[in-house]
């Protein structure tokens, strides 16, 4: 299916102008069946004027026929060279302006020491680096290496603050998975401690003896 212009727009005119259901409205203009009943029932686009799409060229009556003498049919749209125009660009590589250039081996800095678990690739993407420039810093063979100090990269305008976390979410729950399937388990001795300590006094006073504080949260030696 091609993408349509207005697709409410149209959708508005086909549901009040038409005997289509509301699956081949929604199939045509890219929206859910749910919300062209919506449109019927006056609960959604009730101030959207109708757009026609066999007058925008984006439909022709014989796909409009075809469709409303059978409901399994599927409209298809007629290529619009408008949509074309109107599709976003896509974009290019992050471009550094040259005064803040120089703040990127301190923004790797930043992440060698408080993230390691972000992979090169995606510090390269978010500064708009290289993994040479990367790994330079991180082996301390930059040629400024004696004047790199960590600085977060938001601070220094490289990056926003919600790019940054996303960045830092994603490599942290990839950590994560990849610990899980290495079998990687936190240690828990230090939980269990107390616990084991409670038990062996609970297993004394029932033999008698007088449980103390030494005995249950352990000597302070």
């Amino acid at each position: 299916m091609t993408d349509i212009l207005m697709p409410k727009a149209t959708a508005v005119w086909l549901v009040d102008n038409t005997s289509l259901s509301f699956e081949q409205i929604a199939d045509f203009c890219g929206l859910h069946p749910l919300e062209v009943r919506g449109i019927a029932d006056g609960d959604v686009a009730r101030d959207i004027r109708g757009a026609d799409p066999i007058v925008n060229g984006q439909l022709t009556r014989e796909e409009l026929d075809k469709a409303q003498n059978d409901e399994n049919y599927r409209m298809k749209a007629v290529v619009s060279r408008h949509a074309e125009l109107l599709k976003p660009a896509k974009s290019g590589p992050k471009y550094t302006p040259v005064s803040r250039r120089q703040d990127r081996p301190d923004a790797i800095m930043w992440f060698v020491r408080n993230h390691p678990e972000v992979t090169d690739a995606q510090i390269a993407k978010l500064l708009g680096t290289t993994k040479a420039t990367i790994e330079s810093v991180r082996n301390r063979t930059h040629w400024n290496s004696a004047n790199i100090k960590p600085v977060d990269p938001v601070t220094l305008g490289l990056t926003g603050q919600l790019q940054l976390d996303e960045v830092v979410r994603k490599a942290a729950d990839k950590k994560a998975k990849d610990d899980a399937k290495n079998g990687v388990l936190q240690p828990i001795e230090a939980e269990a401690e107390p616990e084991a300590a409670v038990e062996e006094a609970e297993e004394d006073y029932a033999k008698g003896a007088e449980p103390t504080a030494e005995s249950v949260f352990g000597s302070r030696d």
